[in-house]
């Protein structure tokens, strides 16, 4: 271990390797959990289920999920931040290959849910990992890149299992999104540097007491803590339904046609990666608040008969979505205090939090008022989130040394 060198700067050696390894790392978390969702259909055609129960497979995995992350940082301090991550992903890997055997759709849900636990040792020990390493006026794009990686894991996740489902059937689609899982892992390990402050004191106990409350109780942690939640709910629901509006009258389109449409996700790995950029030069506050309005614009133009619309609004509504989350996930390994393990946990809880409980919702929305009432319900749940995005423009910085880069 070597505490007394200064944080990774871009170019370095180090900074690449990293980088490397968050990609890596975000495509495994987000190919191995996000794989169902377009399958989610063929799941209600399979087990003959509603919309609503066929999106228990996704939301049960991102509930165990958001559990598993608050227990995630100390799990980390104790066995190291980077064994952890390893752990989770290879974890991952072996749960969806078994997931693909599944006898009946109980089995199927009971499996996802153990997915969900484990794949909780990444995210949060990731942004933890990314904002004690990597120095303050590279952390944008260094977390960019991350939710890059995150972004093509959830765009190839979805567009795999869509087209092969197509030709074979959803169970080979999921066993080859594992085996993939496998070599995403072994590459992330070969690749992350091992973590220069796994000799910090540990917390225990109290430690996680005084550090909740100590987050809970700054002027902007908590309002940053809420919106995930939004962002996150909206986002997951978006995607899980817009799938059986255009199977369905008047599109009747082809699951790989719906599948190609998480290509996307494309949008967002470049979104992620500028807005991080845009948000370490001009200062997060004055960033975050445009780009939920463009997620916002992409939702309404959804409304519209039209293929060609569809696919305009969903991509603006993710550009807007990956851009957002980008600057609010840094913002807030920027601003948290020691433990700043636990605040990217509590920021990941609600982020996983807001897409089950949402997506799970807007299920029932679905069944009874069609797309109108997805787009009325998020519409709203989104309009919530930009009030935030606008208070937290008077926000006063945290305090903090000269050469921080600007909240």
């Amino acid at each position: 271990m070597s505490q007394g060198r200064g944080p990774i700067a871009a170019g370095s050696t180090e900074y690449r390797r990293i980088n490397r390894a968050m990609a890596f790392g975000g495509f495994s978390v987000f190919a191995l959990l996000y794989c169902v969702q377009p399958l989610m259909p063929l799941l209600a055609q399979d087990f003959r289920l509603t919309p609503a129960q066929s999106s228990l497979a996704l939301s049960v995995s991102t509930a165990a999920l958001a559990v598993a992350l608050l227990a995630s940082g100390s799990v980390a301090e104790r066995i190291g931040r980077k064994q952890l991550m390893v752990a989770s992903m290879t974890g991952g890997a072996l749960l969806t290959l078994i997931s693909a055997f599944t006898f009946d759709y109980t089995q199927l849900v009971a499996v996802r849910a153990l997915l969900g636990l484990v794949l909780g040792g990444l995210p949060a020990v990731a942004m933890a990992y990314l904002s004690d390493e990597v120095e303050g006026a590279s952390l944008g794009h260094a977390m960019g890149m991350y939710i890059s990686g995150s972004a093509f894991g959830g765009m190839s996740g979805r567009v795999l299992s869509s087209v092969i489902s197509d030709f074979v059937s959803w169970r080979v689609a999921v066993g080859l999104l594992g085996a993939a899982g496998l070599y995403a892992a072994w590459e992330f390990s070969r690749s992350l540097p091992a973590s220069r402050h796994a000799g910090a004191p540990r917390a225990k106990g109290p430690g996680f007491v005084d550090g909740l409350r100590r987050h809970l109780s700054d002027a902007g942690l908590p309002w940053l803590f809420v919106l995930p939640f939004l962002l996150m709910g909206c986002f997951v629901s978006l995607y899980n339904y817009i799938s059986y509006r255009m199977l369905g009258a008047p599109f009747h389109l082809s699951q790989s046609a719906v599948g190609a449409v998480s290509l996307l996700y494309l949008l967002g790995m470049f979104s992620s990666m500028w807005a991080g950029k845009l948000a370490d030069r001009l200062g997060r506050r004055n960033v975050l608040w445009l780009f939920m309005c463009v997620m916002i614009a992409g939702l309404l133009v959804t409304l519209v008969e039209s293929v060609l619309a569809i696919v305009l609004g969903v991509g603006l509504a993710t550009f807007g979505f990956f851009a957002a989350h980008s600057v609010a996930s840094s913002w807030v390994g920027r601003r948290a205090k020691a433990p700043q393990a636990l605040a990217s946990g509590i920021y990941l809880f609600c982020y996983y939090l807001g897409s089950s409980v949402v997506g799970w919702l807007t299920g029932y929305l679905w069944e009874h008022w069609g797309w109108p009432g997805v787009v009325a319900l998020l519409a709203a749940l989104l309009g919530v989130g930009l009030a935030i995005a606008l208070r937290l423009r008077h926000l006063r910085p945290a305090a903090a040394p000269p050469a921080q880069v600007l909240d």
